[in-house]
């Protein structure tokens, strides 16, 4: 076997996914709007929202090992961060499309702290945090669903990204956190193990 030049990326014309796909990067700082809750509920639907039907089972944006859907999405909200939601923490109802407050007053700061005070995090006006309940994937994937889990997150977290490539919003994949102090942050049942922040705003101008 010989090595073989690929032809360039789009060569044959570039779709809109792959122009997203060849923009995106990590970008950490945001302009001091408030995010709008359109862009907030399609995020949290690209992250976990429901799309389709498979044997009677409501299938995710994100794919996950055997339907068994580890993931729950939270939405960090500061305060001014989305003229439509008041400050502090929601969590996700994937099957309503909805918003459940989780803790009625702001944690940015906590949340900052717990994410090694990463300026990042402090900027943003709004922060996904991404947790997984294990078990739900390793009772029925028992050698391999904790990889299979991490797998979910990157898909998860990779959706975001993309959506807010395509948005024009900024927007920065964090792993770096005290897993302990943000569990406590997030006030996590014990069954939540905490994964991912993504943390996004508007693009500052010039950008």
């Amino acid at each position: 076997m010989t090595e073989y030049s690929l032809p360039e990326p789009g060569s044959d014309g570039l779709s809109e996914i792959e122009r997203t796909i060849g923009a995106r990067e990590s970008r950490r700082s945001f302009a001091d709007d408030p995010v709008g809750i359109e862009a907030v509920a399609t995020l949290l639907w690209s992250v976990q929202g429901l799309t389709h039907e498979r044997d009677g089972v409501p299938m995710r944006a994100s794919p996950s090992a055997g339907a068994t859907f580890p993931m729950v999405a939270f939405l960090s909200v500061a305060p001014g961060g989305c003229e439509e939601l008041e400050a502090g923490l929601y969590r996700y109802v994937p099957d309503e499309h909805r918003l459940d407050p989780a803790i009625e007053e702001s944690i940015h700061v906590e949340l900052t702290a717990a994410a090694l005070d990463q300026a990042v995090v402090r900027g943003a006006p709004v922060t996904i945090a991404l947790a997984a309940d294990y078990d739900r994937t390793t009772r029925q994937y028992p050698d391999h669903g904790e990889r299979y889990v991490h797998m979910e997150a990157g898909h998860a977290a990779q959706n975001a990204l993309l959506v807010c490539e395509a948005r024009e919003l900024n927007a920065c994949p964090v792993g770096a956190f005290d897993d302990d102090e943000l569990a406590a942050v997030l006030d996590l049942p014990a069954d939540l193990d905490p994964l991912y922040l993504v943390p996004f705003g508007e693009r500052p101008g010039g950008e």
